[in-house]
């Protein structure tokens, strides 16, 4: 009995061709590593204001997406960080997006009270799904003028906190200048 199970499974590992690369485990940076090089995906919202908002806003800009909610401590710990770039970069073209599952009467409420500087787009929970490019929150993603995804990152941080967050800022900052000077 033991040599025919032995038996299955060599033939089994055989036909199944065994695996010799490493083991990528799925995270979220290898989930973010994927996105690179992908189209934006379609979406549409409404912004704190009330306004329509959808995707077609973004076409031909350097984009800036942030996606958040009140009740997240991480994504409220970065609103400082990220107010940051858009005092380096909104001169530079780069718009900043936020977008959110919260109300946008409570969303509203939130940025004047915290002086969040994004441009804020609430969309439903499901909607957010369904575009698949956040992997948790915060999640940050950078978009290119011809709509790919140029870097993805988690949480952006220029402090010594959590070094690898910081070294991830820097690159995603990088790319940011790199795409503003092509």
């Amino acid at each position: 009995m033991k040599i025919y199970i032995f038996l299955i499974l060599v033939f089994s590992a055989v036909l199944s061709g065994a695996q010799t690369a490493p083991v990528k485990w799925a995270n979220q940076e290898t989930f973010f590593e994927e996105l690179i090089g992908k189209n934006l995906p379609d979406f549409k919202g409404i912004t704190i204001t009330g306004k329509p908002f959808s995707k077609q806003e973004l076409e031909n800009n350097i984009v800036l997406i942030n996606f958040w909610f009140e009740e997240c401590p991480p994504c409220v710990k970065e609103i400082p960080e990220l107010n940051k770039l858009v005092k380096e970069y909104k001169k530079d073209d780069v718009r900043f997006i936020a977008i959110t599952y919260d109300d946008r009467k409570k969303a509203r409420k939130f940025q004047k009270k915290t002086g969040y500087k994004y441009e804020i787009v609430c969309l439903t929970k499901d909607e957010i799904r369904k575009l698949n490019i956040n992997h948790g929150y915060p999640s940050n993603i950078l978009i290119g003028k011809d709509g790919k995804i140029l870097k993805a990152v988690s949480s952006i941080a220029f402090d010594d906190e959590i070094a690898s967050v910081k070294t991830q800022t820097l690159i995603f900052e990088e790319i940011l200048k790199s795409a503003i000077s092509n």
